[in-house]
Order: structure tokens, then C-alpha cells, then sequence
């Protein structure tokens, strides 16, 4: 089972979105498709946002999203969703 589930998740990143206003992610497609990314930017050698402790890349990136280290900016119809850094 996946820590945290995937509803945290999407509480997570849609917790800026103000009332009324369309959520940046309604499925847990986008989730997954988020996460994924960042964990290929990992595994291409992108610097952790959180400490690694020995975790695999995917881990890592849902770690990452759920501390709001990371943001889902938004879907593009031709692109998959683009990632943010917090810095």
C-alpha cells in the first residue's frame, strides 16, 4: 500500500486552489503521472528534495510531493503535468 494514499496526496496538492476554483488535480492519474516524472528526474540525476535514506527514486518523489517540496502546476493537453521546485 502506497503511504501516503493517494487521496492525502491529492488533498496535498490541491490545498492552494482556492473555493470554487477548479482543483490542479482531480484523479489519481495525475498523481502517478507527476510522480513518475520526478522520479525519472531522480534517477537522471536530479538532487533529492528530501533525504533519500536509501529509498528507490519513486518513493523519494511522492515524499517529495507530499512535504509540498514539489508542485503540480498544471495539465496541458499535449503535455503530461509539469513539475515545480520549491526553492
Amino acid at each position: 500500500m502506497l503511504h501516503p494514499s493517494y487521496s492525502d496526496l491529492m488533498k496535498v496538492v490541491n490545498a492552494d486552489a482556492e473555493q470554487g476554483e477548479t482543483p490542479v488535480v482531480n484523479s489519481r492519474y495525475s498523481i502517478v503521472m507527476a510522480t513518475a516524472k520526478r522520479a525519472r528526474q531522480l534517477v537522471n540525476g536530479d538532487e533529492a528534495l528530501v533525504p533519500e535514506n536509501g529509498k528507490k527514486p519513486l518513493s523519494v518523489a511522492v515524499e517529495e510531493l507530499n512535504q509540498g517540496e514539489i508542485k503540480i502546476i498544471g495539465e496541458d493537453e499535449e503535455e503530461e503535468e509539469i513539475l515545480a521546485i520549491e526553492e
